[in-house]
């Protein structure tokens, strides 16, 4: 407990220093929510060329958008300032981290609080639950609790991707763009179907990489579709589980990465 009230006291700090703030605050909580409004209007302007594209309707891959754009703005929120970790590690900043008498990792997401997403969040969840309606879609109980989980197993998913890519500044600090392509790669690969990829590209990002049971399976198994590409009914309920080994590799990286650190000296 006494370690929950010190990421507490962290969190109040940080959530009061935006608040002295506000004006700036509404702008970036305005400015951060074109990233994920583009991302979906790019799929309107696709469409605008053909009314099917991989074989699905505009509907069908806005539920695909929308369950990604949920997951990974949630992950993003929570997690995704661990990205700023080269930055800590170049300037001597982590070492003051490791001498305090807690966690790591819970630190690091603590020492920034980006409430000025969370407005991106609100609207990836509004297309989610849009999108849901639009596919006029024969709920079951188990397409229910599908529904409902999918896009935390997405958030759960990329938390670990984006744990995982940080930790490559253990070894290499200027890794931060390899780290971009795997996570907002990652997100642009999962917003479609991943049937327009090519078959190279989606044997390793949507197979090989497990982004494929991001949104595409969970998607399919909403709808009631059949997988043109052979994978069976039954994936897209167990696709959620894709963020368990996920989160395993990324701690097993992170926990090596933190045992061979060693300090800039700066």
């Amino acid at each position: 407990m006494g370690e929950l009230r010190a990421y507490a006291v962290l969190l109040g700090g940080k959530a009061r220093s935006m608040a002295a703030y506000r004006t700036s605050f509404a702008i970036e909580l305005l400015s951060n929510l074109g990233s994920t409004v583009l991302d979906v209007v790019t799929v309107f302007v696709l469409y605008r060329a053909t009314a099917v594209v991989g074989g699905f309707t505009l509907a069908e891959s806005l539920l695909m958008t929308g369950l990604t754009a949920a997951g990974f703005v949630l992950a993003d929120l929570t997690v995704g300032n661990i990205d700023d970790l080269k930055r800590y590690v170049r300037a001597g900043t982590l070492d003051t981290v490791l001498i305090r008498p807690l966690r790591v990792l819970p630190q690091l997401i603590c020492m920034d609080l980006p409430l000025r997403k969370l407005l991106r969040l609100a609207f990836g969840i509004f297309v989610y639950v849009t999108a849901l309606v639009a596919n006029r879609i024969h709920w079951t109980a188990g397409r229910v609790a599908l529904a409902v989980v999918a896009p935390i197993a997405a958030a759960v998913f990329f938390g670990a991707i984006f744990v995982l890519t940080a930790s490559l500044a253990f070894w290499w600090v200027e890794s931060g763009e390899i780290g971009a392509a795997f996570t907002y790669g990652g997100r642009d690969f999962t917003s479609y179907p991943i049937t327009v990829y090519s078959d190279w590209f989606r044997d390793v990002f949507a197979y090989a990489l497990g982004f494929g049971l991001v949104s595409y399976q969970p998607a399919l198994a909403l709808l009631g579709r059949t997988d043109p590409l052979g994978l069976p009914a039954w994936a897209g309920y167990a696709a959620p589980l894709v963020c368990l080994p996920a989160v395993a590799v990324a701690a097993l990286v992170w926990r090596t990465g933190i045992r061979h650190y060693r300090s800039t000296g700066s």
